[in-house]
């Protein structure tokens, strides 16, 4: 293939990456997908997930939705018609019209999440369901969103981490409750093993980052919060809490220190399964520091998550490990952490009617429920993703609720639609990306048209925005001042010309010290251990030494993290990730199996009171005694209506009714 032109972009995926992509067109047409060379984070390669899918299904006439359809058949059936965009929005307009009229717009149910994260494409939607009134469901409810507010609560943000370029000063970087090597794959390949920092990671799972750490502290699911209590007593034996540093910039330290005493390091091998001498180890290697410390998302998705994230947030403060460089700790980025503002992003100005949003934990139930008139669902698949889901999709089957989806592809979600409305890719359209991990702002560049009809999230709720006699400014602001405002507060001091010509750069240029004149944006202004914040939150002041019961009557605890061939549900029907994920299996360690009779390679049956599915057994030590993996996210097998979120109850954590679906029960049987 002979190259005629050469586009940088980027990709959107919710990943911590953002990597730089370069769209090969040749002479003859055929586009190639590939990693862009001068990217600092992903260094000329694309993860294997996004290469396949790139190259694949995402630019496949035959397997991308290309004409709006409209349902011909019963719901769930995905029967469909093509119609053209004209009618399907007068239709859907006037029944939004009618619905709004009739029961307000508070009717109207939607859901989204990081189907893509560009800045554009992932909110602009907002300003359309805020004009109307519309009911969201809190999209962070089914991830991260208890660690958000335990964070916000105790550091008056959640979005402004660690710079990582500031890691060249660190001596140590603690990882705790996250996997590098799926969910940030060049991450995991480059910064994290070109440091000399010595490497801590704290996961139940034995997986890539885990196994290349200097230290791995294996704990049993659900007794983060105990964890951190016997650190923070082993760090305080040998001398090391921060005193100066708690006085001058926290407050609560006295309600914290007082529960320490018990939590020796052998007390925490007995609450963790993590033994003593790794736990002393780890704690006098993170505080002597500077040290960061990578708060992952899959540790607060238990029943004590939002008191998790608050013990283990005590630890930077404790030793010290703020305000300087190479010290800090992350939970993500935010592109708001960096002057854009959401606000104007999502228009919430124009709401005259809002009403609060809901929980994922309670979409079910309110699909189910006559108030709910009309549901949209846009970058995200809920009939795959979100919990209880027999019921969901029992729920969706209702004929008087009208259902829109905005997709990409035919997903079974779309299945269950009145109306499936096609969008565009991302390289399909300009928009701009802003890593949650690295201070990075990209371009998204255009580089091939858009296949058949489909059209943009935001162009598309323009359009029903004039079908629906909408007049607010905001509803039809277009992409380029879209583009250039958001630059302007970001203030690179480029155009989005400018900015795509180099593809991506990193801003402010010199590393960023977090909190380092410590304006902590919360109520006293200081870090706040413990307090009346949290009782309003509905928690205890103070965190405590947290330990979920275990499992009992032969139960095991499901644990159903992300696998490196998918993005939550994205490229789940692409034919070669599919190869890649090959059969559907749950891991158990040995001793498990060998108890229950059960063989590597069998069948086996999983089941709770919310449902079950059956699975291949595959043994393995990466998994800890009395647990059992299985990955997220695939689409329903053929011939089923499950996977893996068939046996998700849909259960609350203990703050911001954020989920807890690493606190499932499930008996394990061969089939």
């Amino acid at each position: 293939m002979t190259d005629r032109t050469a586009i940088r972009t980027t990709c959107p995926r919710d990943c911590y990456d953002a990597c730089g992509i370069v769209v090969r067109k040749s002479e003859d047409g055929v586009i190639n997908v590939v990693g862009d060379p001068n990217h600092s984070v992903s260094r000329g390669a694309l993860c294997g997930k996004c290469s396949i899918a790139y190259n694949g299904t995402w630019r496949d006439p035959d397997v991308r939705l290309v004409r709006p359809l409209k349902r011909i058949g019963p719901k769930g059936a995905g029967a469909f018609e093509a119609v053209s965009w004209d009618d399907a929005l007068a239709d859907i307009g006037d029944r939004l019209n009618a619905i709004r009229d009739r029961d307000g717009g508070a009717a109207i149910l939607h859901t989204h999440y990081t189907g893509t994260c560009s800045l554009i494409a992932g909110t602009f939607p907002m300003r359309f369901f805020n004009r109307i009134g519309a009911t969201e469901v809190d999209p962070d409810t089914v991830c991260n969103k208890a660690g958000h507010v335990a964070l916000q609560l105790m550091y008056g943000d959640s979005m402004r981490g660690f710079d990582p370029r500031t890691i060249d000063a660190s001596e140590c970087v603690m990882i705790w409750g996250a996997n590098p090597s799926t969910s940030a794959p060049h991450i995991h390949q480059y910064w994290l093993s070109e440091t000399h920092a010595t490497k801590i990671v704290i996961d139940p799972i034995r997986h890539e980052t885990a196994a290349a750490a200097d230290i791995h502290l294996q704990l049993y699911p659900g007794t983060d919060g105990s964890l951190a209590f016997a650190m923070l007593h082993a760090i305080r034996a040998a001398g090391r809490i921060d005193q100066t540093f708690l006085a001058a910039h926290s407050i609560g330290w006295d309600e914290i220190d007082c529960q320490l005493d018990a939590c020796t390091p052998a007390w925490g091998e007995a609450m963790t399964g993590v033994p003593a001498r790794l736990i002393q180890d780890a704690a006098l290697l993170y505080s002597a520091g500077p040290s960061l410390l990578w708060m992952g998302q899959g540790f607060q998705r238990q029943s004590f998550g939002g008191n998790a994230m608050r013990a283990v947030g005590l630890l930077p403060a404790a030793t010290g490990n703020i305000g300087k460089c190479g010290a800090g700790f992350l939970y993500l980025n935010g592109w708001d952490a960096r002057g854009v503002d959401p606000a104007y992003l999502t228009a919430t100005h124009i709401n005259q009617t809002p009403v609060p949003a809901i929980s994922h934990m309670d979409l079910a139930s309110r699909v189910e429920s006559p108030q709910t008139k009309a549901l949209f669902t846009w970058n995200n698949n809920i009939a795959v993703s979100s919990p209880e889901q027999r019921r969901l999709r029992r729920a969706l089957e209702r004929e008087d609720m009208l259902q829109i989806t905005l997709d990409l592809f035919q997903t079974d979600t779309a299945n269950y639609a009145d109306y499936v409305l096609p969008a565009a890719s991302f390289l399909e359209f300009d928009d701009v990306v802003m890593s949650y991990f690295n201070f990075s702002i990209s371009a998204q560049v255009k580089a091939m048209p858009a296949l058949g009809e489909t059209l943009p999230n935001q162009e598309i709720f323009r359009r029903l925005a004039a079908a629906m006699g909408l007049m607010e400014p905001e509803l039809f602001e277009s992409d380029t001042s879209m583009l250039g405002k958001i630059l302007d507060q970001a203030k690179p001091g480029l155009t989005f010309d400018e900015l795509a010509a180099l593809g991506t750069i990193v801003h402010p240029v010199e590393p960023v010290v977090q909190f380092e004149l410590h304006d902590y944006k919360t109520r006293s202004g200081k870090i706040e251990l413990s307090g009346s914040a949290f009782i309003d939150a509905g928690l205890p002041r103070a965190p405590f030494p947290s330990a979920e019961a275990r499992p009992e009557g032969g139960e095991l605890r499901l644990l159903s993290p992300a696998s490196k061939w998918l993005m939550n549900s994205s490229f789940g029907n692409d034919p070669k990730n599919l190869k890649q994920l090959g059969v559907e299996e749950a891991f158990m360690h040995p001793d498990d199996a060998r108890q229950r009779g059960i063989a590597n390679g069998a069948r086996v049956r999983i089941t709770n009171p919310t449902g079950g599915i059956t699975l291949r057994l595959a043994i393995s030590t990466d998994v800890p005694m009395g647990v059992i993996l299985a990955h997220k996210s695939r689409w329903a097998a053929p011939g089923t209506d499950v996977n893996i979120n068939a046996l998700n109850p849909g259960r609350k954590a203990d703050l911001a009714d954020s989920c807890a679906v690493h606190s499932i029960n499930v008996a394990v049987a061969p089939v």
